[in-house]
């Protein structure tokens, strides 16, 4: 099974590209970010012609997460809990060929000490509490998006260009290592623990081509689905060419048998 992550910055504006993925990745799963649309507005028919069942959990013009799958999709859940109802559309989770998959989209944060930082610090933490409320770590799950977070200064092009910005303070990683501690595991790094590749690359001019890159974008997976891992790739190709995310696809392939 390929599960496979990707903030597209506008479902909209990256229509075109999208389906062009699916078509020569193959992803099994994609979980998919920032969408920006409302639920009525998200293209259910166009993803069906290509055999894709979809979810979506989106309020309009900002945020907007979804699930694709071609391996079933069943017990969708649309963000968090009732008792811990968040307002953005940030989360949704669903049953795809065995596998619970959460489509994820943290908080930026903005800047550090703001109200929008402690929302980020607070959403992990209920994310946390979530996976419990649903899942066991002994089950197969995976923890698809954009963090928002590089996990360590090996994701990030420069660690002194970062200093005093979101995203690389102490307190963020410490949170995502609070949700890492309930079972889950770094898929990426289970595959290649010592190279420096790149999930996001602003839109100013040589960022991308110059490899000013960070490694926000993660599928976190509990360690019965780790030790099925066979590959894990970043395609830098869907970065490339015209109106492309800010954002390159992730993906793993997991060696599921029945």
């Amino acid at each position: 099974m390929r599960i496979a992550t990707w903030n597209v910055n506008s479902l909209k504006v990256r229509m075109e590209r999208v389906p062009e993925w699916l078509a020569y990745a193959q992803p099994d799963v994609l979980c998919l970010q920032e969408t920006k649309l409302a639920d009525a507005a998200f293209p259910h028919l166009a993803f069906a012609a290509l055999g894709y069942e979809s979810v979506h959990h989106g309020s309009g013009q900002w945020n907007g997460v979804a699930i694709l799958s071609r391996v079933g999709l069943d017990d969708p859940i649309m963000g968090f809990p009732e008792a811990d109802r968040d307002q953005d559309t940030r989360l949704i989770t669903a049953t795809c060929g065995g596998v619970r998959v959460c489509s994820a989209y943290i908080p930026n944060g903005r800047t550090v000490g703001s109200e929008h930082y402690a929302y980020k610090l607070d959403w992990l933490a209920r994310l946390r509490r979530h996976l419990a409320a649903i899942a066991k770590p002994d089950d197969l799950v995976a923890v698809c998006g954009d963090f928002n977070i590089a996990p360590a200064d090996i994701d990030l092009w420069d660690p002194a260009a970062f200093v005093g910005a979101t995203h690389v303070t102490p307190e963020e990683r410490k949170a995502l290592t609070e949700l890492e501690s309930w079972g889950l595991v770094d898929s990426f790094r289970e595959r290649w623990p010592k190279e420096k590749l790149y999930t996001y690359w602003d839109y100013r001019a040589g960022d991308f081509h110059e490899g000013r890159g960070m490694r926000i974008d993660l599928i976190l997976v509990t360690r019965p689905l780790a030790g099925k891992i066979s590959w894990a790739l970043v395609d830098r190709n869907a970065r490339k060419g015209k109106q492309p995310s800010d954002h390159a696809p992730l993906f793993v392939d997991v060696e599921l048998r029945a």
